[in-house]
């Protein structure tokens, strides 16, 4: 298994655009809906990332997955407070199926994203439904802390750079596709 680069993330999620290249579809724009996808994932991310949230985008609807980004939700407040966090903890992730972290070092550093893996760990860990996409930096560095061990992560293998595996801290994997569709 191996943990992606933003280089190699980056470029997986320009080979799916296709055509239609990466064009700025998660924005600042504010809209948020709900597809009719297999499976939809609560995104957390650091804000300091917005150049990657596209690519997860990408990456996640080719697989039949819809991706839900806090600040993209118009019914969200414009600045972050209690409020955020209500939604955020009752809502957003409760409200959908699995839970990911885009686990880059700015992710890892983030209070916000460490408060969010702390909410959904008792609802979503023990149904096999969260799981860590880390990504390194383009030298190869990722910080993932201690704790973040615990939890499955999404990897590309190593001999088939078209697959990708859930592959969680007892050694066991699972295809994503089986993970998707977990219910």
């Amino acid at each position: 298994m191996a943990i992606l680069t933003r280089g190699q993330f980056a470029s997986i999620a320009q080979t799916k655009a296709g055509t239609r290249g990466l064009r700025g579809v998660v924005n600042e724009s504010r809209v948020f809906s709900k597809t009719t996808s297999i499976t939809s994932i609560f995104l957390s991310h650091s804000h300091n990332d917005k150049d990657v949230i596209e690519q997860a985008k990408i990456f996640f609807e080719n697989l039949g997955i819809s991706i839900y980004v806090d600040w993209a939700d118009k019914t969200m407040p414009e600045s972050t407070n209690g409020e955020t966090a209500q939604k955020i903890k009752n809502q957003s992730i409760s409200g959908n199926e699995k839970f990911v972290l885009l686990a880059t070092n700015n992710a890892v550093s983030s209070k916000w994203c460490n408060w969010e893996v702390g909410i959904a760990d008792p609802f979503k860990l023990p149904k096999k439904k969260i799981a860590l996409l880390p990504l390194a930096d383009n030298s190869g560095t990722w910080n993932g802390n201690e704790y973040l061990q615990i939890y499955p992560r999404i990897e590309r293998s190593s001999t088939n750079i078209n697959e990708y595996y859930v592959w969680y801290p007892d050694g066991t994997l699972e295809t994503i596709s089986t993970w998707i569709n977990r219910k």
